[in-house]
């Protein structure tokens, strides 16, 4: 394989990541509101509050609770049926969630890094980590 300069393999992320984005349109959601599905649908049960996807995607608390009432708004999201007490609100995905999520634009990716060798997923997984940690530190 080619060597690529740091500059170009930097486009090629932009590149990428741009079109997850745009893909991220799909079936009447946002990007943030599929990132919320998916969110819901692997988080732990104690971990499936509007607070917590907040924690998770480094973001304030307002913009997710607006993404989260509109997914509750939409049929998508619902309150849990258990509650625990004095806590922050446990949320679920609905039927139509779960079904939303076989038309997740994610999944054409998934394929694709599937396509990968065991070793090379693994050098992926370990540059994107990695890229990930120290982004998050220059806030």
């Amino acid at each position: 394989m080619r060597s690529l300069s740091t500059s170009a393999l930097a486009e090629l992320l932009e590149l990428t990541a741009r079109m997850l984005h745009s893909r991220g349109y799909a079936a009447d959601l946002f990007p943030a509101q599929w990132t919320a599905l998916r969110y819901f649908s692997r988080a732990p049960i104690s971990q499936r509050t509007a607070s917590e996807l907040a924690r998770f995607q480094s973001l304030a608390n307002g913009p997710v609770s607006r993404t989260v009432r509109t997914l509750v708004q939409k049929g998508l999201l619902t309150k849990a049926a258990e509650q625990p007490k004095g806590r922050a609100e446990l949320l679920e995905l609905t039927d139509a969630g779960r079904a939303m999520l076989d038309q997740d634009p994610t999944l054409a990716v998934e394929e694709i890094i599937s396509g990968l060798e065991a070793s090379e997923q693994e050098c992926f997984a370990r540059s994107l980590e990695l890229i990930v940690r120290r982004l998050s530190v220059l806030r």
